[in-house]
Order: C-alpha cells, then sequence, then structure tokens
C-alpha cells in the first residue's frame, strides 16, 4: 500500500498570508486525512546561522529530505535569495515544490509600502524564477492565474482561500446593538483603497443619524514610538488615519480596534451588521482574493465591496450583497450604506443568502480532499510517485 504524503510546510512568519495560505489549511488537512498526510513546518529550512549568514550541506537538511512536497509561500523571511536557494535545493533533492502567493507581487503599485523594496532588491525577478521553477503554483483566484500565467513553468490551479470553521473565532455568537455597525477590516497599506471611501461616514451618518450608525475600523496599531521612525508604518499612520476619519467632524460615532492574531480575528464579525470592502482598480488590486465573502459568509453578514477582483464570482448584486463600480461617485457608497442601515430585514435576508451560496465553498474541512486530489494529480502528471510501504 501507498505510505502517507509528506508535506514541509516552508511559512515567512505567522501573519496573516502565511496563516490563511499554509498553516491553517495544512493543519486542517493533516486532521481531515491524517490517514494520508503527514505534515512538517519549518520557517528555516536550510538551518540558516542568522550570525553570519552560513548555510549546512545538503545532507544536513533533514526535513528537506524527508519530504515529498516542499511548499513555500511567498518570499520567506530571510530574503528573496534564501527562498530561491530553498526551491532551488529542493529540486536538487527531486522534491516535488509547490509555491503559493496570494499577491501579485510581480505588478506592485507605486504607491504600496513594499513597491520600492521589491524593486531595490530585484524580488520580482525573484518571484518569477519561483514561478518557473515549481512544480505547482497556486493562486486564488482566475485574473491572477491569468496574469502571471506566462511566467509558470509546470502546473498552475487556483486554491481559493478558505476559513476553519471549527475554531471558536468563527462560532461566536452575533451580538445586538440598537445602531447598524458598519465594520472596515484592513491594514494600512490599504491607504489608498481608503480614498475610495473616504468622507462617505459623514453622508451616512447625515442620512440615518449618528446615533442610528456605528464605524467599526479594524487593523494594524500604531507605531511604535521606540522603533524607526522613518519606517513605512510611521511615515503611512498618520495619512492612513486622517484619510480613513475624514468627515466625522468631532461627531465620534466611530471605534478604532487593533488588529487580533489570524485565529481569533474572525471573532470581529460577530459584532458587525455590514461589511465594506472598497479597492481602487489596479491590476494588484483585481487579483485580490474574496477573503472577505468568505468572513462575511460566516456570520451572514452583507458585504458592500468595490468591483474589484473576484468579488463578482461570489457577490450576486442586491441580493448576497452590493458592488459599487470603483470609479462610482461616493453617492454610490452613501446611498446603498443607508438604505442598508435603515432596512434591517433587507440586510438580514442578504447575509443569510451570501451564507446559503457559499458557506461550503469557504470550508477548509470540507475543501481538504481537493487539495489533497490536486498532489496526488500534479505529482503523477509530472512523474513524482511515493515510495511504496
Amino acid at each position: 500500500m501507498n505510505r502517507k504524503l509528506k508535506i514541509l510546510v516552508v511559512y515567512a512568519n505567522h501573519g496573516g498570508c502565511s496563516y490563511y495560505r499554509q498553516l491553517s489549511p495544512m493543519q486542517m488537512l493533516s486532521e481531515e486525512l491524517s490517514d494520508k498526510v503527514e505534515v512538517r513546518y519549518t520557517d528555516n529550512p536550510l538551518a540558516l546561522e542568522p550570525k553570519d549568514g552560513s548555510m549546512p550541506a545538503s545532507d544536513k537538511l533533514e526535513d528537506m529530505n524527508w519530504a515529498d512536497i516542499v511548499f513555500v509561500a511567498n518570499i520567506l523571511k530571510w530574503g528573496g535569495p534564501y527562498t530561491a536557494r530553498v526551491i532551488g535545493i529542493a529540486k536538487e533533492l527531486n522534491k516535488f515544490v509547490h509555491f503559493d502567493t496570494d499577491d501579485l507581487l510581480t505588478d506592485l503599485y507605486e504607491e504600496h509600502h513594499l513597491y520600492q523594496t521589491y524593486k531595490d532588491n530585484k524580488l520580482d525577478d525573484i518571484t518569477k524564477f519561483c514561478y518557473f521553477n515549481a512544480d505547482l503554483v497556486t493562486v486564488t483566484q482566475v485574473k491572477f492565474a491569468e496574469r502571471i500565467k506566462p511566467l509558470v513553468g509546470k502546473c498552475l490551479a487556483i486554491i481559493k482561500n478558505v476559513l476553519d470553521y471549527k475554531l471558536e473565532s468563527w462560532n461566536f455568537p452575533k451580538s445586538k446593538a440598537k445602531f447598524t455597525r458598519i465594520g472596515y477590516a484592513a491594514g494600512i497599506h490599504h491607504r489608498g483603497d481608503v480614498r475610495v471611501f473616504n468622507a462617505v461616514p459623514h453622508l451616512v451618518n447625515q442620512k440615518v443619524g449618528r446615533e442610528n450608525v456605528q464605524w467599526n475600523f479594524y487593523g494594524h496599531p500604531p507605531p511604535d514610538p521606540n522603533k524607526d521612525k522613518n519606517s513605512w508604518e510611521a511615515k503611512v499612520w498618520p495619512e492612513y488615519m486622517q484619510s480613513l476619519l475624514r468627515g466625522f467632524k468631532g461627531h465620534k460615532n466611530y471605534n478604532i480596534h487593533f488588529a487580533l492574531p489570524p485565529e481569533t480575528y474572525g471573532r470581529y464579525y460577530a459584532g458587525m451588521d455590514v461589511a465594506i470592502a472598497p479597492l481602487q482598480m489596479n491590476n494588484f488590486n483585481d487579483s485580490k482574493s474574496d477573503i472577505k465573502v468568505a468572513e462575511c459568509s460566516r456570520y451572514k453578514i452583507p458585504l458592500v465591496a468595490s468591483n474589484v477582483g473576484c468579488y463578482d464570482e461570489t457577490i450576486i448584486n442586491g441580493e448576497t450583497g452590493y458592488l459599487i463600480d470603483p470609479d462610482a461617485p461616493k453617492s454610490e457608497w452613501h446611498k446603498i450604506l443607508s438604505k442598508l442601515c435603515k432596512d434591517k430585514n433587507h440586510r438580514i435576508e442578504m447575509g443569510q443568502n451570501l451564507h446559503d451560496r457559499t458557506k461550503d465553498l469557504y470550508d477548509g474541512r470540507k475543501q481538504s480532499q481537493h487539495r489533497y486530489d490536486l498532489y496526488m494529480r500534479a505529482m503523477q502528471d509530472l512523474g513524482h510517485k511515493l515510495d511504496e510501504v
């Protein structure tokens, strides 16, 4: 009989990208298919010595030698050259290499906080190297796949972001309030996207009354004053907050919540009635995933989003949420959000419709078999076989 498939997960950190694209899905896969899969985790498979940057000989790479699949996502914390070397050594050891990315890192727009870093360190070239040399490249949606298809050397597939519905954070009871709670969850790297939406709260406040709506903003905490004052966070934070809170004019019917760890972040949605996702139109944003749909669906919350990326795959305009053209005037946001604030039954119905339409699509445990099947097909197509026991 065939032995278990051995997967080495090489992650960058414990942030949102690594969590949603690697750590959580692999945890679910190993639990749901424990008779078929064995998983190990490392952020330093080459045993890099941080003091002098030295690396061991390949015969000391215990985890790499153990694995059938080496699963890498994005640029690792040790830098681009290290990431390329992980993939290069894995190929030398005849391992099946899976490279995943949830952002179009080869087409960053100039305002993105990583733009200059990627340009200076030629990280877009390293990302292209990963695309070309990996046995399997996975992304989150169709437009993303179409944009990088010419750069991919072998297999390309779509794996949507999913949630672990067994976690406590996705099972909190919905709290209640006498006013409508509108939530926006995003980090300060979305400062350009906030401009799509700024001043809208002021218009909605005027229309429905400040006492009837509460705005909740979730994201990065302010920069640490003891750290580098020239960091991108320190530079961007004041602009982001000014843009985000524009129009409130001293009327504080809003709350600012700092980010929670990814595994507990879902509890924020238990305190929302409506969620928003404003985005500028550019290739980078148009390649983003629809993770917000998954999060809203779990808590039966209607989502109002810019019609960018793949939101149109799951949001039926006016039935499960609303899609707004990214170039539409702010009055469009004002009109839709005011309607949802005034009509409780309408927003409850929309949230239920979204949940019913997508609940299985984003259930990571139900999707685990599909991930396993993808691995087995791709390995078979490329001539990788598991030794029999």
